[in-house]
């Protein structure tokens, strides 16, 4: 599994609905493109496990422009009270969850 800490900006998407996301820094791109190989379980899913604040949670990176963006459900964002344009400190594990 690889694993990350990095500081980050909150953004959104305004699509049919709001998606909010954490952007994974450029430079962490190559190491997660490299386990990728080793963890996707289908359709270049990347499952991650993230904690913000103190708020675990799981989900899958979408890539974005040679890049990844970290969803944050709506269930995070309230417990941590972060909002578009927030910064935000993300500890993020990149694989299967343990189950």
């Amino acid at each position: 599994m690889l694993e990350m800490v990095f500081e980050t900006d909150v953004i959104d998407w305004r699509g049919p609905a709001p998606f909010f996301f954490a952007r994974v820094p450029e430079h962490h791109s190559e190491a997660i493109r490299s386990a990728a190989k080793r963890v996707s379980y289908g359709w270049g899913v990347i499952p991650a496990s993230a904690i913000i604040s103190g708020v675990a949670f799981t989900t899958s990176l979408f890539p974005k422009d040679g890049n990844y963006l970290l969803p944050l459900k709506d269930a995070v964002r309230r417990q941590c009270g972060i909002t578009a344009g927030d910064t935000v400190v993300v500890e993020m594990t990149i694989g299967a969850p343990d189950r």
